[in-house]
């Protein structure tokens, strides 16, 4: 019976010509990493919006919310409401908050990384990478 790793192996028992490059990265474009890094940041916002999102809506359908908030109000004798506090809105608007602040920090980290790496290639000669064809 032939099976299809059968096949594969007779096929890779054939000797195959492969051309070998080595390069040599020797320079990051400051550009294209801060907008590669935006890109990776906005995709980090959007997870983290969708994250708050449904959190609240799991604990505001399994009451948990409410039941903290009666916990709350027991110790503190009704000063204080949790409740009053989570709401979507106010969820939301610190989520957006910190979604657009780690946008931020994503976008300065990967302008800093290219910089020190454009940097650091003076002193190491670069990153050596390997290439061959099948």
């Amino acid at each position: 019976m032939s099976t299809v790793a059968d096949k594969l192996a007779k096929k890779s028992s054939r000797k195959t010509t492969s051309k070998q490059v080595r390069l040599r990265v020797v320079y990051l474009d400051f550009w294209s990493a801060v907008k590669l890094s935006f890109l990776a940041g906005i995709a980090i916002a959007i997870v983290t919006l969708v994250a708050f999102f449904m959190i609240y809506t799991v604990l505001n359908a399994t009451n948990m919310i409410a039941d903290v908030d009666e916990l709350v109000v027991t110790i503190s004798d009704g000063e204080l409401k949790i409740a009053e506090f989570l709401t979507l809105p106010r969820v939301m608007a610190a989520a957006a908050v910190i979604a657009i602040l780690n946008l931020i920090v994503t976008t300065v980290m990967g302008a800093v990384i290219a910089g020190l790496y454009n940097m650091a290639v003076k002193v190491t000669g670069g990153l050596l990478i390997g290439f061959s064809s099948n």
